[in-house]
């Protein structure tokens, strides 16, 4: 049985609620989770000092984690765990200290277990910074927030 919009969109935001509230990872890098729906998320992050490598530019593993965060926030927001088997990164422009950096996660295919995201993440002028592809794999009858 399909679920109406509205309860997919609620869903999505309870184990997304559920997510965030252990993910010390993404709270101590200042990751916030900007927009929730189904298969889609929004994340967030300011690029701090302690975020630049030797070059004074935004190291690539923290534009990484950023968008392996809005990769998991979407993959769960069909509140059924689900795990990263994979992602490919292609960097694109370099982030400086201060740069808003958006990442945008969006669903491109869904079959049994197995799932296809494409991140792109972006700064605050709308300059792209990377490209990611996630795979991951749903796990069965491990809900992210309770029933």
């Amino acid at each position: 049985m399909s679920q109406t919009p509205d309860a997919a969109q609620a869903l999505a935001e309870r184990a997304c609620a559920a997510m965030f509230e252990h993910d010390h990872a993404s709270q101590g890098l200042g990751i916030a989770i900007a927009a929730i729906a189904p298969g889609r998320a929004t994340a967030t992050m300011t690029v701090r000092q302690d975020m630049l490598n030797g070059f004074g530019m935004c190291h690539g593993g923290f534009i990484t984690t950023l968008a392996d965060t809005a990769f998991a926030f979407a993959c769960n927001s069909y509140n059924e765990m689900t795990l990263a088997s994979g992602i490919d990164a292609e960097f694109l422009k370099g982030a400086k200290l201060g740069d808003l950096l958006q990442a945008h996660a969006c669903e491109q295919s869904q079959a049994g277990r197995l799932g296809v995201y494409d991140i792109a993440v972006r700064n605050q002028h709308d300059e792209l910074i990377a490209l990611v592809r996630g795979r991951s794999y749903r796990l069965r009858g491990k809900p992210v927030a309770g029933a």
